[in-house]
């Protein structure tokens, strides 16, 4: 047996700048998904169990046959890791989906490790842009257009850090965060789905301004902001100009745990994804109002996506904003920075 291990993920500054050649910090949490398999030599056939679905799926190997919609995923990533054989894969996850938390990508790195695509007990870090491009790879051939956040995010992790990343170089770094920094993820009610949301409009209209300017929005400054007469143009561009200064800032203020200067750019980041990205909507801004007026919050935002899911809260340790139970009905976890994906064999 071969288990793969994968946690999810979440933005503390930097969304929508990872397919624009910008910067990012995100980090890993302990919300996980577990993939086993145990192959059976001689057949052709993967069949797939999860927590999250009440029937199994049937994927063949080879790409020979239609599987479900709902295995498109599946289908891919097994088709990127080619497994010399058939099997049984079972799935258990505690990431929520639908909340911006990399519920798919999670699968995805998980799946990719149980089939062997990064080797038998080999750190998948050292791997980890190979693997984080077979997970992109097989998220567009299932239907979606996703960056390389989440991947590399869930990859490279390493307990008790955030995770640097530019992606004009696919070069990261781990950025120490502060014993004090306690973090708690909301759920606004809204489940995200980016295949049907504007995600896609947006990519769109980033490379539509990145073409009149010449080069990657995360590689601009604010005076290139002047190629861009199109209104609605110069406020995509100008969120990402800014939200990869903003990350610039963030690791900076990390560094001098100065917590409540990284809370004030949190909540600047998420007034630009509402204003200048339109990426937020109403329930994610009204939960990060409530979450700003709770005592020992220094500042939230939406995480993720957006178009639904979740909101991060940076806060102080005894802040009673981390109390899973006080957000009810809404679901509410309290995450620690962990470290990330992970890969053994079983006898």
């Amino acid at each position: 047996m071969r288990i793969g291990r994968a946690p999810g993920r979440v933005t503390l500054i930097g969304d929508h700048t990872d397919y624009n050649q910008g910067l990012s910090l995100s980090m890993a949490i302990d919300l996980t998904t577990e993939a086993s398999f145990v192959p059976n030599p001689g057949t052709f056939l993967i069949g797939l169990s999860s927590d999250q679905y009440a029937e199994p799926w049937e994927i063949p190997l080879g790409g020979t046959g239609p599987v479900r919609p709902q295995a498109q995923l599946a289908a891919a990533l097994v088709a990127q890791a080619s497994p010399p054989s058939g099997g049984a894969v079972t799935v258990t996850s505690t990431v929520p989906v639908g909340a911006g938390l990399s519920s798919s990508a999670a699968f995805s790195v998980a799946l990719l490790l149980a089939l062997g695509a990064g080797g038998d007990g080999v750190d998948p870090g050292a791997d980890a842009r190979r693997l984080a491009t077979l997970c992109q790879g097989a998220e567009e051939a299932a239907g979606s257009h996703v960056g390389l956040l989440d991947p590399l995010t869930i990859l490279s992790a390493q307990a008790g850090h955030a995770l640097s990343i530019d992606f004009a170089s696919l070069e990261s770094r781990p950025v120490p965060l502060p014993e004090r920094a306690a973090f708690i993820v909301v759920h606004c009610g809204v489940s995200r789905q980016l295949g049907s949301s504007a995600y896609a409009t947006r990519r769109a209209e980033c490379e539509r301004a990145a073409n009149l300017i010449g080069r990657p929005l995360g590689l601009c400054s604010l005076g290139d902001l002047s190629a861009l007469t199109e209104p609605v143009l110069r406020r995509r561009a100008r969120h990402v100009i800014t939200e990869c200064g903003r990350v610039r800032e963030v690791v900076r203020l990390l560094g001098r745990s100065n917590l409540t200067g990284v809370g004030a750019v949190m909540r600047e980041g998420h007034r630009s994804l509402a204003e200048d990205f339109r990426a937020s909507i109403p329930a994610l801004d009204e939960l990060v109002d409530r979450l700003v007026g709770t005592p020992g919050v220094y500042g939230a935002r939406m995480t993720g996506g957006g178009f639904g899911g979740c909101v991060i809260a940076l806060c102080e340790p005894d802040s009673p904003a981390l109390d899973p139970q006080s957000h009810a009905p809404l679901r509410a976890w309290r995450v620690t920075p962990s470290g990330g994906a992970e890969v053994r064999s079983v006898p």
